[in-house]
């Protein structure tokens, strides 16, 4: 395209309706560069305020469910800030969720997260919404699985970090499983 322009091979004409305008010499204002919130929110902004800023909650439909069906429930997690906020994370992994404390249900370990941080970034007044399922089945083995008694069980989501339940990065609800 530029070679066209510099090239004079449009015709330019300011009054006709449908002819490119001239060209014009100097350089139009350009806008400030970006600034790296993400490096400004960990600098200026202390734990504790990062902390309460970053509200999580778990969310089931119902309370009881039968026997085998599957269990859905939201995860919903917000900045009440009007500036992003950044979370380095244990891992790349930026958030769990768990049944009864087994991290996605699963009672044997299937493989280990990488040992790197990560980064979970909120936008100013950002809220992020998960949805899972729960199948009612905890994973014992690779390739095994067991069905989950009648009782109650809680289900739990927050951020991968250090203590996030004294953080108030964590949340829970408990859901009762019936036999019908």
């Amino acid at each position: 395209m530029r070679r066209i322009y510099e090239s004079e091979a449009l015709h330019r004409d300011d009054e006709e309706q449908f002819t490119p305008n001239q060209r014009r010499s100097e350089t139009p204002f350009q806008a400030m560069p970006s600034v790296n919130t993400t490096a400004l929110s960990r600098r200026l902004l202390p734990n504790w305020l990062r902390n309460r800023a970053v509200s999580v909650s778990v969310s089931t439909p119902r309370e009881e469910f039968p026997l085998g069906t599957t269990i859905p429930f939201r995860v919903t997690m917000a900045n009440a800030l009007p500036v992003p906020v950044t979370f380095r994370t244990r891992s790349p992994i930026l958030w769990t969720w768990d049944i009864d404390g087994e991290t996605k249900a699963t009672r044997t370990q299937i493989r280990e997260p990488p040992d790197e941080p990560g980064e979970f970034r909120f936008e100013r007044g950002e809220r992020k919404r998960f949805k899972r399922r729960w199948k009612q089945l905890f994973r014992v083995s690779a390739s095994e699985w067991t069905p989950a008694e009648p009782g109650e069980y809680t289900i739990g989501a927050g951020l991968n970090v250090d203590n996030a339940v004294q953080r108030g990065l964590y949340d829970q609800t408990t859901v009762r499983v019936s036999d019908a």
